[in-house]
């Protein structure tokens, strides 16, 4: 009863909506890797990458900015170092730090619930089902 996109290799190439606003400006004097790095702290900042939340592959990424792969991938490196992100394994990398308020909170609820949810075997689609149900709108 699951679905594909339950699995971490299906979902580690889809960017979250937020980083879709990143962007790479050739005319800047901020080197490339430095624009994705910073672009990620400004969106955890700003509560558009919450703490728990995957981030897309270096590849995924890099393909979507046109840039190298190892421009993106000096950028995580230098978020992980900095505690910003982690990466586990084949896993994926996910934000590690951010503001810590009502919506980490909120977000981290609601991961542990799909992750439970999957356990159960329940797949994405009656997962999306049953929350609509709890917020009356079916």
């Amino acid at each position: 009863m699951t679905s594909d996109s339950s699995t971490p290799d299906a979902a580690s190439d889809a960017a979250p909506s937020a980083l879709a606003a990143l962007r790479i400006d050739a005319d800047s004097d901020r080197p490339p890797f430095e624009q994705v790095r910073v672009g990620v702290i400004d969106l955890i900042e700003s509560g558009q990458l919450l703490t728990g939340e995957r981030l897309p592959t270096v590849r995924a990424l890099a393909s979507r900015l046109g840039v190298a792969a190892n421009t993106v991938a000096r950028s995580y490196r230098e978020l992980e170092a900095a505690g910003v992100i982690e990466t586990r394994g084949r896993q994926g990398s996910f934000i590690k730090a951010g503001r810590h308020d009502a919506l980490d909170a909120g977000f981290a609820a609601a991961t542990e619930y799909v992750e439970t949810a999957r356990e159960l075997g329940f797949d994405d689609s009656l997962i999306v089902e049953m929350l609509n149900r709890v917020l009356g709108r079916t």
